[in-house]
């Protein structure tokens, strides 16, 4: 079966449901964790028009995310108190597929070029986030979300699904995920305030717009109750990733329109809280696999959040976006502990050898065979292709380099040189979880480790590589 068709199965299912033959079904870019499907049947006007959320494997029982069924019973709920989301119009019962009206509206904020129209439809994302945490979230009635307690204790079960899903069953939990665990645990915000419903993931890129207004919010797989900073720090994490204004003007607004006060330091808490949580989407269902000792480092070892191997996601925007976050856990890391931390020296290319040329080619052809593709997924795959060469080319240029530096670093910890980067590695957590290496000094390492991994990816990021964490307020 061809990443571009659907199942026949499926399509029974929506002919079935609506009560129309399907005329066409086309796989759209983006989607996240499942894929997004444009589909066409034989109705009426706008009826014909459809949505489909569909992921052909289903996702691990005791992952982060909701059964698009829960995800289909939060869209009623929401809809019912006036929140612009799609209808649903039917859930499988037993394959993970949702279909959703098709709303109107365009996906990426970055593509509106009036600042006017911009401010509009900020204006009117954050009148929709006021409004859902303005909701009683007790009176949505949503069992599958569970009883609402306090922001504390939904932060502490949180949390402990967290170290759930990110240990392996042979024992083994990332290093990063293990200190992020640690802290975000000692240092639970002390916050009785209200309980909202918190989307997860919410801002620019998961609502639609149309005409200077917010046509529909999209993507509440993530959602729970909890502290309504928590989105904050979330609609921040979107601002890196698209665009939104200026999110100071944006979260004043925020304050009048929700009733709720921002605190600079819990959204910095709930930051860290994010990207732990992105980097923990799915269980570790396997032993961490060994770092490759020929140059290569964390940012080409992604894969997707079912496990696979890139077989059916688009390869380069996943490790893109992976380095991105993982630079932002740092970056969020090193503002809530205080650290200081700077730049370290980056490594340097050695001579070029015979076959560099063939990267700029491979590039050159990949610039004259995009623009002539009329698939708008198998264009953006194609971009892919390209970010994934620009990444190889300097990981071949600097990749050695960048190893030896990070040996350097380990051994200045270590008191010697690792035989390999992986014993290092695997040496260095130890001696962290076993506290002969202090939290701080082992965020330096990883610090340095990734920020030599960014460099690397600088080409293939583009204008991602020089974005961070925006402000929260002005300056008084």
């Amino acid at each position: 079966m061809s990443a571009l068709e659907l199942p026949a199965a499926i399509l029974e299912w929506i002919e079935k449901a609506t009560g129309f033959p399907v005329l066409k079904a086309e796989r759209i870019p983006g989607g996240g964790t499942r894929q997004g499907w444009f589909v066409d049947v034989d109705a009426d006007a706008d009826a014909g028009k459809l949505f489909l959320r569909y992921s052909p494997q289903r996702l691990p029982d005791r992952g982060a995310f909701h059964r698009l069924a829960t995800e289909a019973d939060v869209l009623r709920a929401l809809r019912g108190a006036g929140v612009a989301v799609p209808a649903v119009c039917a859930v499988h019962p037993v394959e993970e597929a949702v279909l959703l009206e098709r709303v109107a509206g365009e996906t990426w904020f970055y593509r509106l070029r009036d600042p006017a129209e911009q401010v509009r439809v900020a204006q009117d994302f954050i009148r929709s986030l006021a409004k859902v945490h303005r909701l009683d979230p007790a009176g949505l009635k949503v069992p599958a979300l569970g009883p609402v307690r306090s922001a504390r204790e939904h932060a502490l079960e949180r949390i402990a699904e967290i170290r759930r899903r990110g240990t392996a069953p042979d024992g083994s939990i990332d290093p990063l995920v293990r200190l992020s665990a640690d802290w975000l645990e000692s240092h639970v915000p002390d916050y009785d305030g209200p309980v909202v419903l918190v989307q997860g993931d919410t801002g620019p890129g998961n609502f639609l717009y149309q005409d200077g207004r917010v046509t529909a919010v999209l993507d509440w797989e993530l959602c729970h109750f909890g502290d309504p900073m928590d989105d904050i720090a979330w609609l921040s994490l979107r601002t890196v990733q698209d665009t939104f204004t200026h999110l100071p003007d944006r979260l004043a607004e925020y304050e009048k329109l929700s009733g709720h006060a921002i605190d600079v330091d819990r959204v910095r808490y709930y930051r860290v809280f994010a990207e732990t949580t992105m980097a923990t989407l799915t269980p570790n269902e396997g032993a961490r696999a060994p770092a490759a000792e020929d140059g290569s480092t964390g940012a080409d070892k992604s894969t997707g959040v079912d496990g696979s191997t890139g077989v059916d996601k688009d390869v380069g925007n996943h490790m893109l976006y992976a380095q991105l976050h993982r630079r932002l856990w740092l970056e969020a890391l090193n503002t809530v502990m205080g650290l200081g931390l700077r730049k370290p020296a980056m490594p340097e290319p050695v001579d070029s050898p015979d076959w560099q040329p063939l990267y700029g080619d491979v590039l050159a052809m990949l610039r004259t065979i995009t623009p002539r593709i009329g698939d708008p997924l198998a264009a953006q795959w194609s971009k892919g292709v390209a970010r994934l060469v620009r990444y190889l080319r300097e990981l071949d240029a600097c990749g050695r380099a960048g190893n030896e530096l990070e040996r350097s670093d380990i051994a200045s910890l270590l008191g010697s040189i690792p035989v390999s980067l992986p014993a290092g590695r695997d040496a260095l957590a130890r001696a962290n979880a076993a506290g002969r290496v202090s939290d701080e000094d082992f965020t330096r390492y990883l610090w340095n480790r990734v920020m030599r991994d960014d460099h690397l990816m600088r080409h293939a990021s583009g204008a991602l590589h020089s974005r961070t964490w925006p402000p929260l307020t002005d300056p008084s």
